[in-house]
């Protein structure tokens, strides 16, 4: 009889970053700090971007879409992190894994291609300004996201049903602080040959596309401002973009030394140091490097809190 869909394993324990139990405390207000901003400083770009009509341009509808993101995708994972510090018993149910196992990659996914869509916007911005607003119209942009969106939902739908498929028999602690691939594929006790090819193929699209497209965007950014004349032009130029490089510098390349590596019990646990950076600093670095240096968004903020009366 066909049993590959049903799991012998009706939970999962996990073990977590640490299990020392003199870390857990600060550890869990380290993190308790960390989503806090997170939350605090996504929150407030999508409220300010919504309530302020000069910040309803394509950047700013890219920047919303961001710091939707990686709110959500904070939110996955670390309030169940910060349960597990402080529980005495850290296990998750096997749908309950799976559910976040398919967020937590939906997210992740999305963020390639928001960065990547607004790569192309500060191409058309600098490039081509004249034709900035015909290009970059209220249609394409929503068509941009809704394509990002189709194509995370798409291949994180690829990477679960491959994880359903698999049986996980007597083992269940993952070495890990969440539902993810890799820990869980060293769980199973059916080959995984399968699993390891899609991740291999949507990770290496996930990769290539997204940074191919904005190397190319930003080789021919770099070309414009060398062209400008004006110094100032060029300090604005580069002010605006370098922001955007840094963001997706992190997220890429903390995101590969992740899942190329191999999936051993030793890369694990080096692993989780390379994970916690993009699962928990960069949703929370993000809102700070767009806004710090940002004109509008502190004009925005200013405004707003006037409003307010704050």
């Amino acid at each position: 009889m066909d049993s590959v869909n049903i799991s012998l394993v009706t939970e999962f324990i996990l073990v977590g970053l640490t299990d020392q139990p003199y870390l857990q405390i600060p550890l869990f207000i380290e993190f308790l700090a960390m989503y806090l901003i997170t939350a605090l400083g996504n929150v407030s770009l999508i409220i300010l971007t919504v309530l302020n009509s000069h910040l309803h341009t394509p950047m700013y509808f890219f920047l919303f879409n961001l710091a939707f993101v990686d709110l959500c995708y904070s939110s996955v994972f670390t309030p169940q992190m910060l349960m597990n510090f402080i529980k005495r018993k850290n296990t998750i149910s096997y749908m309950e894994c799976m559910v976040q196992l398919y967020f937590s990659c939906f997210f992740v996914i999305s963020e390639c291609y928001v960065l990547t869509s607004m790569a192309y916007d500060r191409y058309v911005a600098i490039c081509n300004p004249l034709l900035y607003k015909l290009v970059m119209s209220s249609k394409l942009c929503l068509n941009l996201m809704l394509a990002s969106y189709f194509i995370a939902f798409s291949e994180s739908v690829a990477h679960t049903a491959c994880m359903l498929r698999l049986t996980f028999c007597d083992a269940n602690t993952i070495n890990y602080y969440f539902c993810d691939i890799p820990p869980l594929l060293q769980l199973s006790c059916m080959t995984t040959h399968v699993n390891e090819l899609v991740i291999f193929v949507v990770g290496s699209i996930n990769i290539i596309v997204p940074i191919s497209t904005i190397f190319i965007s930003y080789g021919f950014i770099l070309s414009s401002i060398f062209r400008m004349s004006s110094s100032e032009g060029r300090s604005k130029a580069f002010s605006t973009c370098s922001s955007h490089i840094i963001a997706a510098f992190l997220f890429f390349g903390s995101g590969a030394i992740r899942y190329f590596k191999p999936s051993s019990a030793g890369s694990m646990d080096e692993g989780k140091i390379s994970s916690v950076f993009y699962t928990n600093v960069i949703p929370m670095i993000n809102p700070l490097l767009y806004s710090l240096r940002n004109k509008d968004i502190k004009v925005a903020l200013r405004k707003t809190l006037k409003k307010r009366n704050f």
